[in-house]
């Protein structure tokens, strides 16, 4: 039998379904921001906030704020600006990244030390919504050579690319391998003195060199700029004063849009001068720094110069990440070895530099970085020896894995001719990219 239902309570079921359904929409139609521990190691983790534009209207700029509890810091971060006061953190969009269509997302990381997870989320001014509090951890032990601290700024492979190049663009080179991440090099000195510029002659700001910077951000990937190197007017040089320095690495890092710098050091520098102006970045930024430096032998590692480097920097209190160039040393015996016993007996450097450091956490902070192919100065690295290094890399859970360079890695020149754009050997296309992007940490 079919039965009537009257107007009366027609309206009033509508009047509950709108008192009901509008404040859920209202809700959904929200910025959030969603946080996750991308990895946590007992006494401290990695975290990582993602904002999701919800509403229907672009979103200009985000701000993610958030309290840690009593013991536990943020300390390394990158893809945002950070504003602290006590254990309020504010972190803000970076300019590459607070543009949000509807819909879409941006994320930003940092490293902690403690077990506190963030407290009091607000985003925009508003409830974060989308987060959920991480489920009570299960205790953990003190970190052991193979549950260690993530690498700095999250960052495992990136290799070097001569950015000054027009070939390979960073796109391109990131669709045909699937690695997201690189190096530049190299910002210099230009011709005025302290004002960089890509290779000493290319402004910082050149538009092809910075859109593709962008397109590459815009896919998730991320870059490190590398300063110094081999040749060129170094700006530890041309800027006389710590002051002068600082300001030319910020104005590096703000036009890239990254957090990252690497110092790859191959002559000379006024090393008070350098490191107090990667301090007062990393104290200001969180800026991840890593430093590249020459290897001596298989045996005795990096050259005395570099470890003097080193020791200054950490008793100003910087923290680095060390990369040791596995190329052009002297060596006995299969080159793979050879660059293992490098790594090594960098390694013992770098502990007899940060003695506190368990060795799980030295190796954290030790970086691989061959060159593919034929080297400067004779020895050649095959697609053997880079497997060989991967697979004590993935054991050792390393910092970082580099190679000199992207543009190299093909096999144009397979008959043993040194060249910026081949390797001199022969390989397919990218296939020592292919062999190194494997590396998980």
């Amino acid at each position: 039998m079919r039965r009537t239902i009257p107007l009366l309570v027609l309206t009033a079921l509508a009047s509950l379904l709108t008192a009901v359904l509008v404040p859920m929409s209202a809700q959904a139609a929200s910025v959030t921001a969603t946080f996750v521990k991308t990895s946590d190691w007992g006494s401290g983790f990695e975290g990582r906030y993602t904002v999701t534009n919800g509403t229907s209207s672009p979103l200009n700029g985000w701000n993610v704020e958030f309290d840690l509890p009593s013991g536990t810091t943020a300390g390394t971060y990158w893809d945002a600006l950070l504003t602290r006061s006590g254990a309020h953190y504010d972190f803000r969009n970076r300019e590459y990244n607070g543009s949000l269509a509807p819909g879409a997302s941006a994320s930003f990381g940092f490293v902690v030390s403690g077990a506190g997870s963030p407290l009091n989320c607000r985003v925009n001014g508003g409830p974060c919504g989308g987060t959920t509090p991480s489920p009570t951890p299960t205790p953990t032990p003190t970190p052991t050579p193979t549950t260690s601290p993530p690498p700095p700024g999250g960052i495992l492979v990136a290799p070097y690319i001569d950015i000054t190049m027009p070939t390979p663009s960073l796109v391109g080179a990131a669709t045909a391998t699937g690695v997201r991440n690189y190096t530049l090099a190299f910002a210099l000195g230009d011709s005025t003195g302290c004002n960089p510029a890509w290779g000493g002659t290319i402004p910082i700001d050149d538009a092809r060199i910075v859109n593709d910077i962008r397109a590459l951000q815009a896919r998730g990937g991320q870059v490190i700029v590398a300063t110094g190197g081999a040749a060129g007017p170094y700006l530890e040089h041309t800027c006389g004063s710590t002051a002068q320095l600082l300001a030319a690495y910020k104005r590096i890092l703000d036009v890239v849009g990254t957090n990252h710098l690497d110092v790859d050091i191959e002559a000379t520098i006024d090393q008070n001068k350098v490191n107090s102006a990667l301090k007062q970045l990393q104290d200001q930024r969180g800026t991840v720094v890593s430093y590249t430096m020459r290897v001596q032998g298989q045996d005795y590692g990096m050259d005395p110069y570099s470890v003097q480097i080193l020791r200054d920097a950490a008793a100003k209190g910087l923290n680095v990440l060390v990369n040791p160039m596995l190329m052009n040393f002297g060596y006995t015996g299969d080159w793979g070895d050879a660059m293992i016993a490098a790594a090594n007996a960098t390694a013992a450097q770098m502990k007899a530099i940060w003695p506190a450091k368990t060795d799980a956490q030295i190796k954290r902070l030790l970086g691989l970085t061959p060159m593919i192919g034929r080297n400067d100065t004779g020895m050649t690295t095959t697609q053997a020896h880079a497997r060989k290094l991967l697979a004590y890399a993935q054991a050792n859970h390393v910092g970082r894995i580099g190679f000199w360079s992207i543009g190299r890695d093909n096999g144009g020149c397979p008959n043993g001719t040194l060249s910026p754009t081949c390797s001199g050997i022969a390989q397919s296309a990218y296939e020592f990219s292919s062999i190194l992007k494997a590396y998980t940490g």
